[in-house]
């Protein structure tokens, strides 16, 4: 039978706590960095003052995480090119979790539900009216003349507002930067690199050939780097590439795909480079009589796509870690806010690992938001068993 902390006794009895949420969190530890310092926190706010038990849990428990300062109810803003999409599912709940573990409201969460510049920018040009204490930014445009975000992203941060950018960081050429916004850092993946590793991939898989790169908005630096990192490797090589634009919504992705592979029969292949033109690829192969016939895959973890992994209707997928791209930002700018400025974020790279039928057990048993899985509101503790596997490290360097 599980003994009761002297200290957690000590407190309840002082309190008086009867059995209800508090106590039994207490009891529990549950969210509790340690429940004796939590109940030592307890005891002494109860002598320094006579405040409500409720209160007074709520004072403790807030605490015990560490000592950084009290801080301004700092309001960030994210600004998303496909707000709506279900990529973005597990990137919401990163920032949520994040702004809750440093005790900061919800970040605002907006911008265009179809890829569409100029809804991005307002919504940004609202954030910074509104004198957000920080903005986090997709910057899709792919050309070094556009200057869309430039100047939004420089307003903001001359109006002393970080920025940050996350998914994509403006125009790649020949898998090279080039200038864009003076934002602080960008969080996530190396998408050129990434474009490239597909490819290599697809060489493993498919004959040279015609094959199809489907895209939901070419000219988009979330995803245009990607195609031409694949091509980079695959033309030279004898491979043929028709790039299918698909659209920016589910609804209209799945039937651009299915005219293409019911007209093109013969393909040796059929890849995607964005989350939903992957996740419907599977059910759009199967349609078209072609699915387990031709090598299939794609990019990122939804629950179509893993679905489809686990059917065998494609082959693999590329996980970049859409939590992080939501977690991370929160975290550099209140560390930036917090240190005034001593604390510059770095440029991340969420990551690229690929997801096959070999490894995709723990995504299809495990229902978490830190992977977007349906069904899944909070975060939970995942258990976890066993020696640690990981892939030969690839960098952007």
């Amino acid at each position: 039978m599980r003994q009761t902390d002297p200290k957690v006794d000590e407190a309840i009895q002082t309190l008086n706590m009867k059995d209800g949420p508090s106590r039994r969190k207490l009891l529990a530890g549950t969210g509790l960095v340690s429940a004796t310092a939590a109940a030592s926190a307890l005891l002494a706010a109860c002598s320094s003052a006579g405040s409500s038990e409720s209160a007074t849990v709520t004072a403790a428990v807030a605490g015990v995480g560490g000592n950084f300062p009290k801080t301004p109810p700092w309001q960030f803003w994210f600004v998303n090119h496909v707000s709506t999409n279900s990529f973005f599912i597990p990137t919401q709940f990163g920032m949520a979790d994040a702004a809750a573990l440093l005790g900061l409201p919800k970040p605002n969460w907006g911008g265009s539900a179809n890829s569409i510049p100029s809804e991005m920018v307002t919504y940004l040009e609202s954030a910074i009216a509104a004198k957000a204490a920080g903005i986090a930014t997709a910057v899709v445009n792919s050309k070094p003349s556009d200057t869309t975000f430039a100047t939004p992203v420089a307003n903001a941060m001359n109006s002393g507002i970080p920025v940050v950018s996350y998914n994509a960081d403006g125009p790649i050429l020949n898998g090279v930067p080039t200038p864009g916004t003076n934002r602080l850092c960008y969080v996530g993946q190396a998408l050129y690199l990434s474009g490239q590793e597909m490819g290599l991939k697809i060489k493993s898989l498919a004959r040279p050939g015609k094959i199809v790169i489907f895209i939901a908005t070419p000219g988009s630096a979330n995803i245009q780097p990607r195609f031409d990192g694949a091509s980079s490797i695959l033309t030279p090589a004898g491979y043929t590439i028709k790039m299918v634009a698909t659209g920016a919504t589910d609804n209209v992705v799945g039937p651009a795909e299915k005219a293409f592979l019911l007209a093109n029969q013969s393909i040796k292949g059929a890849f995607a480079v964005d989350a939903s033109s992957t996740a419907l690829l599977g059910p759009q192969l199967e349609a078209a009589g072609l699915a387990g016939k031709i090598p299939a895959g794609g990019f990122d973890v939804t629950p179509g796509t893993l679905a489809a992994i686990k059917a065998g209707h494609l082959d693999f997928t590329i996980n970049q870690d859409p939590y992080l791209q939501g977690f991370l930002p929160v975290l550099y700018l209140y560390l930036f806010n917090l240190t005034g400025g001593l604390v510059n974020p770095p440029d991340t790279d969420t990551g690229l690992s690929f997801i096959t039928r070999d490894n995709i057990g723990p995504f299809l048993s495990t229902t978490t938001t830190y992977e977007g899985s349906t069904g899944a509101a909070k975060p939970t503790l995942v258990p976890r068993s066993g020696p640690i596997t990981s892939p030969v490290a690839i960098t952007s360097t």
